[in-house]
């Protein structure tokens, strides 16, 4: 997982999947985009206004807590 910010646009990318992938945009909000590849596979998430959402959006402090017992549960 790698996340970028751009402070000039105030905008975030999460991305989780490494390559160059053709993707289908889907916009939950005006603030958030899901990018899909080939077979529903999640490559990325858009987020813009990133400083409303983070204190810090050029650091920020992400937690992903329980997931492998989520996936698994799914």
């Amino acid at each position: 997982m790698k996340i970028e910010y751009d402070k000039e646009a105030d905008a975030m990318y999460i991305r989780l999947q490494e390559g160059n992938f053709q993707c289908r945009n889907v916009r939950l909000t005006d603030e958030i985009a899901l990018d899909f590849a080939a077979g529903e596979k999640l490559v990325g998430i858009e987020l813009l206004g990133a400083s409303r959402l983070f204190e810090k959006p050029e650091n920020p402090v992400i937690e992903l807590k329980d997931l492998i017992r989520k996936v698994i549960a799914a």
